[in-house]
């Protein structure tokens, strides 16, 4: 059957994160990327007695604790939950911090993360061939929808996109199905009419092929396929491999 839809993962398959364009700081005598400089600049007018490489330190357990519980069953951890973790971590009472300080944090590290995205030149070509015959969506595993908006409007493809459906929104992240079937209901189109193309094995092969979706996986180190996971219908080691795929 001839797809009607093709679906996306964003980072390392539309986007690629590139920490070398996150700002540099120095830790411990050492220099990071990280968007903790930034957090710390917010944070030490209201709370002076943390330090930045205190503010790096509890971002990074931050993270890990909310990997920590994502792994328990693909539920999504959003991002004022993993940043009341960090204020907890600091021994700081949210509740008596200024409003908007959470929401300035948590724009903060958006902007660094979005700068650190790297939307290759030959993609946007790709995606304008693909929206003039299929309807097209992003499915994302991210914890802050507005980060997401914000690196496809930088790369001027939101347009594109009939669904953009990001793990806080829906709760769930991949291989959860639910995030599938919200992207997939927006379009239209039953799991059999639609193409999903991602980079991860675990994530996007192996939800997409559960539900009775066919998958591209992006896999230019030339992985093993994890085992318990279907083969995906292509394999490529580039997105601009679609375009020969799809007989652009």
């Amino acid at each position: 059957m001839p797809y009607a839809a093709i679906l996306f993962d964003l980072f390392d398959t539309l986007v690629r994160f590139d920490r070398e364009r996150m700002p540099e700081i120095q830790v411990n005598g050492k220099t990071v990327r990280s968007s903790a400089g930034a957090l710390h600049a917010l944070l030490r007018v209201h709370a002076p007695e943390i330090g930045l490489e205190q503010c790096y330190e509890t971002l990074i357990a931050s993270w890990r604790e909310a990997e920590r519980l994502r792994a328990i069953d693909h539920r999504e951890v959003p991002a004022p939950v993993r940043f009341a973790h960090f204020f907890r971590r600091l021994g700081l009472d949210e509740a008596t911090l200024p409003p908007g300080l959470t929401q300035a944090l948590i724009d903060a590290h958006r902007g660094a993360l979005g700068r650190a995205a790297d939307f290759p030149a030959h993609h946007g070509p790709l995606l304008r061939s693909l929206a003039a015959r299929y309807r097209l969506a992003v499915v994302s595993n991210f914890d802050y929808t507005p980060t997401a908006l914000d690196i496809l409007e930088r790369a001027g493809v939101t347009g594109l996109f009939g669904a953009i459906v990001v793990s806080d929104e829906i709760g769930w992240r991949k291989p959860r199905r639910e995030i599938f079937d919200a992207a997939l209901g927006r379009l239209g189109v039953r799991p059999e009419e639609a193409l999903f193309v991602g980079d991860r094995a675990d994530m996007d092969v192996l939800g997409a092929r559960r539900i009775g979706m066919d998958a591209a996986w992006v896999n230019p180190g030339r992985e093993a396929l994890p085992a318990g996971i279907d083969p995906p219908q292509f394999e490529i080691r580039d997105l601009g491999e679609l375009a020969e795929i799809l007989e652009l």
